[in-house]
């Protein structure tokens, strides 16, 4: 039996842009190898698949890139809250994915998610080296960050030296570049082990991006990214960060409901 998945596009940058992702609310019936095959076969840098079935619970998130299941990701949690506050169950709410308990809630047109997850941070020696390797510009600065996946978070010199780098076909990296002016980042993202080579906008990453500051001394800050344009998706993550938690937002637009054979 066919069974719906919403289709949206996550962090909008005035309509248009964004990262794609497919919601899918009915998992009954659905094995580990089925969901997989459908995160795969629908191409998105993810697709989320939401358990409700357990009422006392938060409804229980597994997401998956087209190569793996992951333990934990942005975007994917601000369109599923989204379609939750639109079509249901509403909001403000609480959603569980495998790093732990988030919540969301809507602000205007803006779909905010807290994120306070465990994260390891360090400037390991090594993290510009392995930078440098994978074939990305020499980073002024740089971090390891687990959240859990490991992200090299890496900052450079200027706009010019983000917008000219370009995905490694043998890197198995994940590797966020970006550069900060005020509160402005141009950032991009590349994560070719899960299947992504380049991701329009990433929420984990700019979730990675916060530690890394505030491990730095900034404990409080709020920056826009922007982030996609590069691959013709122009997309905005407004990112804010205090000792308590980590939140991302951003406009979400519905494309359609898709019916899957699954």
């Amino acid at each position: 039996m066919p069974r719906g998945c919403h289709v949206v596009r996550v962090f909008t940058r005035e309509g248009a842009g964004g990262n794609y992702l497919g919601v899918v609310n009915d998992v009954s019936g659905l094995t580990d190898a089925a969901m997989q095959e459908v995160a795969t076969d629908l191409g998105f840098s993810e697709t989320v698949f939401a358990d409700w079935r357990d009422d006392a619970r938060p409804a229980q998130l597994r997401i998956f890139t087209p190569a793996a299941e992951i333990p934990f990701a942005g975007h994917p949690l601000v369109g599923t809250a989204w379609v939750y506050a639109m079509v249901g169950p509403g909001g403000p709410g609480v959603m569980e994915c495998p790093a732990g308990v988030v919540t969301y809630r809507m602000d205007g047109a803006v779909m905010w998610v807290d994120a306070p997850i465990s994260v390891d941070v360090a400037e390991a020696a090594d993290t510009a080296d392995r930078v440098v390797a994978a074939g990305y510009p020499v980073p002024v600065r740089t971090w390891r960050v687990r959240l859990p996946q490991e992200y090299l978070v890496a900052e450079v010199a200027d706009d010019d030296a983000v917008a000219a780098a370009e995905a490694s076909p043998t890197s198995d990296e994940e590797i966020y570049l970006f550069h900060r002016r005020g509160d402005r980042v141009h950032a991009r993202f590349f994560a070719p082990t899960y299947g992504v080579p380049e991701d329009p906008a990433t929420g984990s990453a700019a979730v990675a991006l916060a530690h890394a500051l505030a491990a730095s001394g900034q404990v409080n800050g709020s920056v826009t990214i922007h982030q996609g344009a590069e691959m013709g998706h122009p997309s905005e993550i407004l990112l804010e960060w205090s000792p308590a938690t980590v939140r991302i937002g951003g406009t979400v637009s519905h494309e359609e409901v898709r019916f899957l054979d699954a």
